[in-house]
């Protein structure tokens, strides 16, 4: 490449971030990384109305849980600062008056009821060549009836001026090469005298511009603005970067993009941590607090939109990095599947240190007013029970009857395995098992069944019936597994009790 890259991300502060947003910071990570070039961190609050108190430092946690890092930007420092749009207001106001000077932009100060009358007289009214003249701005009005509305204090913008009928080109690095003609294109706002800051497009164009941002990466939704993007560079005699258009995280069913209706829909968080919004008492789940690992999230993420041209699901970061490639990142939106999520979130819980498993059930098994036993015991039943889980949360509903005696006994296994005999094989069971002195899984084992073929019963019928008498269902590890943990006193109280209760 000829220049470094520098790419950077840029959320407003209205809000928890979003996980369609994590996934485009992922891409510019990624690809920054492989090339050797920079992750900037900027922070676009020119929207004052819409500042949400807290959302910053909740990005920026985010993204450290995710294990993204910058480079330079808000909190980390550079060369390039200040990294909040709020903060350069001067910076702006000095190109806005470039663009005036060179007869790019132009003031206008058309009110909303004077805007709304024009949208309601002109289907699909836009502001542009066709409309101007007839509106209240520099051009119509003379400039010097525009300063002397300055100078009373009226309120105004400044728009760009678009000539219309020109074919702007944008070369995507995704999606080849895209056409727009001009005269489709209104003459946007680029700085509004209220609150004396630009809007997005002059920020980011002059930002991107200063802190060398080589590579503009984004979501799809930026698409239309890109050619206005091009002709601002080019009324400013600036290369344009590199463009790249994400596509959109669909919701799991349907064309629409991802919400945060589609996640309470489905069951599933839409923000990396849990989001309390100020004020209030709303509170959001994020992935963090629901047990997703981050390791699961940034590869699920990684793979939603992007196909390393392999058969490899399964990614370390490192691995990632050396793989990524935009020309392999689709065009079409990308579904999210919550299952495959789960399907990675199961992978890493068996690869993550076992002490978080350990400590999450050791936390639910004393909320749920049982006894944890020991380290050592939890650490056993963590070993037996950790491939059936997806999530931690779930290891007490999957590890409960270790640490608790069943109080009732599920229908569907009795009706399947509570056979009107049940108790009596389990009765003559437990009085072979009493006489045994040696109580080892392994040893047990062997001596079990050579019980049962002597007594002619069948294996599943007398074992299937002890398993619902010690668990209160059908379901578990070997049977075994569960004996050596209960112990003998505890394994034959239980089935005793199950034979008292169900006869």
């Amino acid at each position: 490449m000829s220049k470094p890259v520098v790419v950077r991300f840029a959320p407003s502060p209205t809000g928890p971030l979003h996980i369609g947003g994590v996934r485009t910071c992922l891409y510019n990570y990624l690809f920054a990384r492989q090339h050797g070039g920079k992750l900037l961190f900027r922070i676009e609050d020119t929207d004052s109305q819409r500042f949400v108190p807290g959302a910053e430092q909740y990005i920026l946690d985010s993204f450290k849980w995710l294990g993204i890092t910058f480079d330079e930007g808000v909190s980390f420092g550079g060369e390039h600062g200040p990294y909040r749009q709020s903060e350069r207001r001067e910076i702006y106001k000095k190109y806005v008056q470039v663009l005036l000077d060179n007869g790019k932009a132009y003031y206008a100060f058309d009110t909303k009821a004077e805007l709304d009358a024009a949208r309601e007289a002109t289907p699909n009214f836009q502001y542009d060549a066709l409309t101007r003249g007839r509106m209240r701005n520099s051009i119509s009005l003379g400039m010097d009836e525009a300063k002397r509305l300055i100078a009373n204090g009226e309120p105004y913008v400044v728009r760009f001026l678009i000539e219309p009928g020109e074919d702007v080109v944008v070369n995507d690095l995704i999606r080849g090469e895209v056409k727009i003609n001009s005269s489709i294109l209104d003459d946007k706002v680029l700085y509004k005298s209220a609150d004396e800051l630009p809007t997005y497009h002059l920020a980011n164009i002059v930002d991107d511009h200063l802190m060398e941002v080589s590579h503009v990466i984004r979501g799809e939704e930026w698409l239309p603005s890109s050619p206005l993007h091009v002709l601002l560079y080019r009324a400013f005699g600036w290369e344009a970067p590199q463009f790249a258009h994400l596509p959109l995280l669909l919701a799991p069913e349907g064309n629409g993009k991802l919400s945060k209706r589609d996640g309470d829909k489905y069951g599933f968080p839409v923000f990396p941590l849990q989001w309390n919004v100020p004020g209030t008492d709303t509170t959001y789940s994020g992935y963090r607090e629901s047990g997703y690992l981050p390791e699961a999230v940034v590869n699920f993420l990684a793979l939603l939109g992007w196909n390393p041209g392999n058969d490899q699901d399964i990614m370390t970061m490192d691995e990632m990095i050396k793989l990524f490639d935009l020309s392999k990142c689709s065009k079409n939106g990308a579904h999210f599947d919550i299952k495959r999520l789960l399907w990675f979130n199961h992978h890493y819980l068996q690869q993550c240190d076992e002490k978080v498993l350990c400590d999450a059930l050791k936390a639910q098994v004393v909320a749920n007013g049982a006894d944890p036993k020991s380290d050592e015991y939890v650490r056993t039943v963590v070993g037996l029970m950790k491939e059936r889980i997806n999530l931690p949360q779930e290891l007490w509903q999957q590890c409960n009857f270790f640490f608790a005696a069943p109080t009732a006994y599920e229908e569907k296994s009795l009706k399947k395995w509570w056979k009107p005999e049940a108790p009596q094989y389990v009765a003559e069971l437990c009085d072979f098992l009493e006489t045994q002195a040696n109580w080892n899984g392994e040893t047990l084992e062997p001596k079990v069944m050579d019980w049962i073929a002597g007594k002619g019963y069948k294996t599943g019928a007398v074992m299937n019936a002890f398993r619902v008498a010690l668990v209160g269902e059908a379901r578990g590890p070997q049977i075994f597994a569960i004996t050596d943990q209960l112990g003998k006193e505890e394994s034959l109280r239980r089935a005793r009790k199950a034979i008292e209760v169900l006869k």
